[in-house]
């Protein structure tokens, strides 16, 4: 079992950023995929960034690419995601997802999930 935490939401002006971390813990980190999702109001998971075990595969959707950044540090057990130039549209729920093998980009396949981080950008 995986449990995972993130922290680092918050309220931010359009144009701001902010930094969103993902701490793991219970069964070995090791091997496993990490990706980020969000849930707005009314919508579906939308995949945002994904990252490979050793960080040599990474993924953006389109509407995040140029803007956010995701990064790992598996010697803390810890996934990031830098958020800048944020919009009024990057508000939602964020999501931290760990599964065992490569990336993909649905939400389906993974295995363990966060509780959830609350992004408000306002404009």
């Amino acid at each position: 079992q995986v449990r995972l935490v993130e922290s680092g939401g918050g309220l931010v002006q359009s144009g701001g950023s902010l930094r969103l971390s993902c701490a793991a813990s219970g069964r070995t980190f090791s091997g496993y995929a990490m990706g980020w999702f969000r849930q707005a109001p009314g919508k579906e998971h939308e995949f945002v960034a994904a990252i490979s075990w050793s960080g040599g595969m990474i993924r953006y959707a389109d509407s995040v690419k140029g803007r956010f950044t995701i990064s790992r540090d598996n010697t803390k057990n810890a996934v990031y995601l830098q958020m800048n130039s944020l919009e009024p549209g990057d508000t939602a729920v964020y999501y931290c997802a760990a599964r065992q093998g490569q990336v993909v980009l649905s939400h389906g396949p993974y295995d363990y999930w966060g509780q959830g981080t609350q992004v408000t950008v306002s404009s």
